[in-house]
């Protein structure tokens, strides 16, 4: 008898359509989802039809539910996590209840699927052959730490961002890197999906009078700077 799992599965990142034959076939199986948002989730399991169980796994209970998730996989049970989009441990709730199964000896399969930056990086038309991922930058704690590591980067530096902050990390983008070339992508596989390019200085001035709505993806080389 095959032992039980946890399946980490992937889920669309805005267009429902993009998720995997295998993806759909594994939550469809299992004995219970744990989801970021049970509300999210419900939505995408109603479009295919899938009445799988749902229970909430998130920042805010991840330490006290871990536990529940891994007992029941050790009783014979197959879970599979979600998040409300793309790969979980990806800037989500995941690295944790994957680090305490491996400890437990419990099998974890990762399914390949959605995750935001890879499809705004390639369409970017910066150089993405060697990139630095760093998910969300420190809000106030740490940020400007951060923001002197990196200026030794010469690869392609991705942050998530939420639009409220857009213009302030533009800001420190130039201050740190320079009038460096800089994509911001929004909306990515939604109705309203865009593509903003230009140098830093450029978008700086293009969203201090547009707002910038739906979570960002900004994407920038130090070394590609505009020539004075």
């Amino acid at each position: 008898m095959e032992k039980s799992k946890l399946f980490i599965v992937p889920t669309p990142i805005g267009n429902l359509e993009d998720i995997t034959l295998r993806a759909l076939k594994v939550l469809q199986s299992v004995d219970e989802i744990a989801a970021e948002d049970t509300r999210n989730s419900a939505i995408l399991l109603k479009h295919y039809n899938i009445s799988t169980p749902l229970t909430a796994l998130h920042q805010y209970n991840e330490h006290q539910k871990v536990h529940y998730v891994l007992q029941k996989i050790l009783q014979g049970k197959n879970i599979a996590v979600i998040t409300d989009a793309g790969t979980p441990g990806i800037s989500d709730p995941g690295y944790l209840i994957v680090n305490q199964a491996i400890e437990k000896n419990i099998p974890v399969e990762c399914l390949p699927g959605p995750t935001a930056f890879v499809p705004a990086l390639v369409a970017s038309g910066l150089p993405c052959d060697r990139f630095s991922f760093e998910g969300f930058l420190p809000v106030k704690k740490g940020r400007h730490s951060k923001l002197i590591h990196l200026q030794s980067e010469e690869k392609t530096i991705i942050f998530y961002e939420s639009p409220f902050r857009i213009l302030k990390t533009l800001q420190d983008i130039l201050t740190y890197f320079g009038d460096c070339k800089v994509v911001v992508v929004r909306e990515l596989t939604k109705k309203f999906e865009s593509f903003h390019r230009g140098y830093c200085s450029e978008l700086i001035n293009y969203f201090s009078k547009n707002e910038a709505k739906g979570e960002c993806i900004i994407l920038f080389n130090p070394i590609l700077k505009k020539i004075p």
